[in-house]
């Protein structure tokens, strides 16, 4: 294993999703927002990640989701910035803006502050693009993770998003 400041568990599992896309033929890209590129570090961590990690966008604000990857600002109006909508929109902006196979968006709450009643800290919403499927192959899910803290969340929202860029994940 790399010698690395990333929890051990968050590298395993990375290496894991680099070693099964390579044998897929896949290339993957991800569209982060709430982790903050935790899901691209642990990724890059693992030699040869090259061959099959193609592209990583943090889009933290609104305004950069709408500009880079193409997400609607009637989207982000309507349904907020922690949605399937917003989730789905990043996911296929990450592919559009990549040549990767599948993409995977990550955004939500981590904490402390920024939650609300219907939205609580630990909400994080995770969607899947894959190039050419069809759109009744979306995977898109919230979650709510225990509020263990900011890098608690941020670190189970990253586990999640790299199970989901594993080959044989649910659709």
């Amino acid at each position: 294993m790399p010698d690395t400041i990333l929890p051990a568990q968050l590298v395993e599992l990375a290496e894991k999703v680099i070693i099964a896309n390579r044998r897929a033929g896949r290339t993957i890209a991800v569209a982060e927002s709430c982790t903050g590129g935790l899901v691209s570090a642990a990724l890059t961590e693992i030699v040869g990640s090259s061959e099959v990690f193609e592209a990583g966008f943090i889009t933290y604000s609104n305004d950069m989701k709408a500009e880079l990857l193409k997400v609607s600002h009637d989207v982000l109006d309507t349904f907020g910035a922690v949605s399937i909508a917003t989730a789905w929109a990043m996911a296929q902006g990450a592919l559009k803006k990549s040549h990767a196979h599948v993409a995977v968006a990550i955004t939500g709450i981590a904490g402390p502050g920024g939650g609300s009643e219907q939205k609580p800290v630990g909400t994080v919403v995770f969607a899947r693009a894959e190039r050419g499927a069809a759109a009744d192959k979306v995977v898109a899910d919230m979650r709510h993770f225990e509020n263990d803290g900011r890098g608690g969340v941020r670190l189970q929202a990253a586990l999640c998003a790299l199970e989901l860029l594993l080959p044989d994940s649910p659709a």
